[in-house]
């Protein structure tokens, strides 16, 4: 028996995609073993989203090869599929494979292997491991019967993006929008529902454009497929709650939020990618909204929703950010009030029209406006959070962590607020508590009876 160890760089797409890889080696009697041990064969899901991103996959790729010379290195998906030349010519690599042939990995692994013991090597395989991504509209369909988490399931709806952001690569590593067959979802969800998972996260590269390859654009005049497809999940017996993923705000209009509060499985938790406060930089960006479009989501879901937790991402430093524009995006994140934003520096990426703009801002002022968006977003969230404080709320169980000497079981709200209660009869791994907030601090873990975590 072969022994192989799987590392994940990158987003929940990733994360899905090497839990079917990892299922479907283990479902070949491959021995499944931690990434720090030797092993016969490593396998790196890679990524790409940023230069910093590549450097990372090329070292997981070079320390697999150090813990093992002879072992086999295969190199998985985004930065493979953008440097693919690049990937080849490193002696650590031994096997490539883009994206749209994880599915494949057993039998291109295992043609790999059989020429390697004949001691041969037909380099027509390279051929069928790397294919043309921006000139595919096959879906790869994997299925998930069991992940790395216990109580939540990411599901995986569609592939790629139309939208071509001026500082985003993934286009070029994931190719154009494809989405999945509704009733392959479904049958996947049933699964996973049975095997005990009681809530999903509807994950993808751009979910907000899912069906757009069915339709064209009827996604963007106010028709959402997502939606379609979220009322259905909503039918499938036994499933608790369902999360959705990063959300264009176009797509969050009235009548789809409508939509979404009739169903009271839906989680009112919603992650609108926003990256800037300032519309002159938005439209650099490329994004295809502005501040009031945006603006006009949030205030629709805060009039159906009873204090909904939106949160997002926003990008500080972008190429032409001047000292007025970032004041406008503060203001606007102030104005919004997120429950959580994650920050990111700009970064340059090779083969996107950000890194030749002109007027680069300096590292120096990337890390002060970082800084300031940080103490900015902590003070939100902590505001988010205490409205928990003396109130009770349902929260599914998800892991025990023993905690200054203590054991405690840690879970989530619908709205994605962590809760921990100390260990006894009666808790137990996906179960649904009435929790009461009782304590909050500032540290990352909340001590106490019941207490909120962050």
């Amino acid at each position: 028996m072969k022994s192989v160890a799987f590392h994940n760089l990158g987003c929940k797409v990733n994360s899905y995609e090497l839990d079917v890889m990892q299922q479907m080696m283990a479902e070949k009697g491959y021995e499944i073993v931690p990434f720090s041990q030797k092993a016969d064969i490593y396998i790196v899901n890679t990524c790409t989203v940023t230069n910093i991103a590549d450097r990372k996959s090329r070292q997981m790729l070079h320390r697999a090869k150090q813990l093992n010379p002879d072992g086999v290195v295969v190199a998985v998906g985004c930065y493979v599929q953008t440097d693919t030349e690049g990937a080849r010519k490193d002696e650590s690599i031994d096997l490539c494979i883009g994206n749209n042939k994880k599915k494949d990995i057993l039998p291109i692994l295992e043609e790999y292997l059989r020429q390697r013991e004949e001691n041969r090597a037909d380099k027509t395989l390279e051929d069928t491991t790397v294919i043309d991504i921006n000139h595919t509209d096959e879906y790869e369909e994997m299925c998930l019967k069991q992940t790395s988490e216990h109580t939540r399931a990411y599901i995986k709806i569609q592939d790629g993006c139309n939208q071509f952001c001026s500082y985003c690569a993934i286009p070029l590593a994931r190719g154009r929008v494809r989405s999945r067959r509704p009733e392959s979802i479904l049958e996947e969800i049933r699964g996973l529902v049975a095997s005990g998972y009681r809530e999903v996260v509807l994950t993808g590269i751009h979910i907000s454009s899912y069906g757009l390859d069915f339709e064209g654009e009827r996604v963007y005049r106010g028709e959402s497929r997502l939606m379609d497809l979220v009322e259905q999940i909503h039918e499938v017996p036994g499933l608790d709650r369902i999360r959705l993923g990063s959300l264009e705000p176009r797509i969050v209009t009235m009548e789809n939020v409508k939509r979404m509060a009739a169903l009271p499985k839906l989680c009112p938790h919603f992650h609108l990618s926003l990256q800037s406060g300032c519309d002159a930089t938005l439209e650099r960006m490329n994004r295809h909204y502005t501040t009031a479009e945006f603006m006009e989501g949030v205030e629709a879901l805060r009039s159906v929703f009873d204090s909904p937790a939106i949160t997002t991402d926003v990008i500080v430093g972008f190429p032409g950010e001047t000292e007025e524009e970032f004041a406008e995006t503060k203001a606007f994140l102030e104005r919004v009030h997120f429950f959580e934003m994650h920050i990111f520096k700009y970064s340059k990426r090779s083969n996107t029209r950000a890194a030749i703009m002109p007027n680069q801002v300096r590292d120096e002022i990337k890390t002060l406006r970082s800084n300031e968006l940080l103490a900015m977003e902590q003070a939100h969230s902590q505001e988010f959070r205490k409205k928990y404080l003396g109130r009770t709320a349902g929260v599914l169980l998800e892991e025990e962590k023993t905690i200054a000497g203590r054991n405690y079981w840690l879970g989530h709200t619908g709205d994605y607020v962590k809760f921990a209660v100390e260990a006894g009869e009666g808790y137990a791994s996906n179960q649904f508590v009435q929790l009461t907030g009782k304590k909050f601090l500032t540290e990352e873990i909340i001590l106490g009876e019941e207490a909120i975590v962050f």
